[in-house]
């Protein structure tokens, strides 16, 4: 029985109980305990993808489900800490969501990609930037929503003060700096694919080079329009969910593809 991915679900239901209430109702939130529930929850959580990743026969469990779980962590455990250091807790409920989705899949299914990663120190090198440069840019997806709902609601005049909103033209900056940060980490993940896959536009990773490199294509007109035209509101929105949903199919994509026809 996975203990660990239980008692992490358990967690994070319960920071979302004591996040979505206090939302809906305009109040503040209970910081205090939604952080110490978020990070128990996030704690059993690397610790049941520990299990099944590593705790195999031989080799690596690096499934498609793992490999979400580990990227749900990931973003979760960004998001807590912005939230713990300023007012990005309207985002939490849908980044605990899908780490519950995530978590639940992964743990409770027995798919399995074995791999060895101890044979191929640089594809480990490449996985991690992979990692990091798309948790980063979902983030950033994840701000771009935010200032689509600030937006909105602006327009329509039913936005009201609550003390965990943050300004929208904050929000923007910060999508920004996280979309760079996001585009630099993608470019070296770019970089690593080109100087150390071998078979990097074989048939198994043709997809995704193909629409990593789009993606990335995308993000460079972004900044691109936004520091030289000055881009802003809808436009910065769907470019940066065009580039998100690129990403999510040239990662997951392919590789669904091919643990489908491996089973």
């Amino acid at each position: 029985m996975p203990v660990f991915a239980i008692l992490s679900l358990i967690a994070y239901l319960t920071s979302l109980g004591l996040i979505i209430p206090s939302l809906l109702r305009k109040k503040g939130i209970h910081r205090r305990w939604t952080l110490i529930s978020a990070t128990i929850a996030l704690i059993f959580h690397g610790i049941a993808l520990q299990q099944r990743i590593f705790d195999v026969d031989y080799g690596q469990n690096l499934s498609l489900l793992n490999i979400a779980s580990g990227t749900s962590l990931l973003i979760s455990a960004i998001m807590t800490f912005v939230a713990s250091k300023d007012r990005g807790w309207i985002l939490l409920p849908i980044v605990y969501s899908f780490s519950i989705i995530n978590l639940a899949l992964a743990s409770f299914t027995p798919w399995e990609f074995i791999t060895h990663l101890e044979d191929s120190p640089t594809l480990l090198v490449h996985i991690v930037l992979a990692l990091f440069s798309y948790a980063t840019l979902i983030i950033a997806a994840l701000y771009a929503i935010q200032i689509a709902w600030i937006d909105y609601r602006l327009k329509n005049k039913k936005l009201s003060f609550s003390p965990d909103m943050p300004p929208l033209l904050s929000i923007e900056r910060k999508c920004f700096h996280i979309t760079q940060v996001g585009v630099i980490l993608l470019t070296l993940t770019l970089l690593s694919g080109v100087l150390y896959l071998d078979n990097l536009l074989g048939q198994e990773n043709v997809h995704k080079t193909t629409l990593s490199t789009m993606a990335w294509l995308v993000y460079l007109v972004l900044l691109w329009g936004h520091y030289s035209k000055g881009w802003r509101g809808r436009k910065v929105v769907w470019f940066s969910l065009s580039g998100a949903f690129l990403l999510t199919m040239g990662y997951f994509g392919s590789r669904l593809i091919q643990e489908l026809l491996a089973h």
